[in-house]
C-alpha cells in the first residue's frame, strides 16, 4: 500500500475503522470491518456508516495521484445515499466509480456490500477537487 492509501484516510475514517484497499484512476475501494460499536438500537450496522463509507469511495475514486509525495484533496458537494439490504457485523467494501465531470466538478456513484457480496446501499455524488488538485500530479503533502 502507497503511503497516499495510507493516509487518504484519517481522523474521522479511522475512528470508524476505514482502510482503502484499491485506489487507481477512476476507482476507490474501502473496506471496514463492522462490529458492535457499528450497530444501531436494531442490531444493524447503522446507516451513517455505510453512507461514510460510501461518501469516502466515491469522493477518492476522483482524487487518485500517483505521483510519490502528492495529494490531491476535494469536497463533497452532494450525496444521495438508498439503503438496499440490512448489514450486520462483517466485511463491508464499498466501491466509487467516477462517472464524469470535468477539472473541478465530477460526478461518482458506488455501492456497499457485504462479505458474501449482497448489495446493502447504494450512492451517487457529486464533488469538487479543491483548488491545486484539479491535475493529477496534485499538491505536495
Amino acid at each position: 500500500m502507497s503511503e497516499s492509501e495510507r493516509t487518504a484516510l484519517m481522523g474521522y475514517h479511522e475512528l470508524l475503522g476505514m482502510r482503502v484497499v484499491e485506489w487507481t484512476e477512476e476507482l476507490a475501494v474501502v473496506e471496514l470491518v463492522a462490529d458492535e460499536r457499528h450497530l444501531n438500537r436494531s442490531g444493524i450496522v447503522h446507516g451513517g456508516v455505510l453512507t461514510s463509507m460510501l461518501d469516502s469511495a466515491l469522493s477518492l475514486a476522483g482524487l487518485h495521484c500517483a505521483t510519490p509525495g502528492r495529494v490531491r484533496r476535494g469536497m463533497t458537494l452532494s450525496l444521495t445515499t438508498t439503503f438496499v439490504g440490512p448489514a450486520g457485523a462483517s466485511v463491508l467494501r464499498a466501491t466509487g466509480r467516477v462517472r464524469g465531470g470535468g477539472r473541478k466538478v465530477y460526478m461518482s456513484s458506488g455501492e456497499v456490500v457485504g462479505a458474501d457480496g449482497e448489495l446493502l446501499a447504494i450512492a451517487e455524488g457529486t464533488f469538487r477537487r479543491r483548488s491545486g488538485s484539479e491535475s493529477p500530479v496534485g499538491l505536495p503533502e
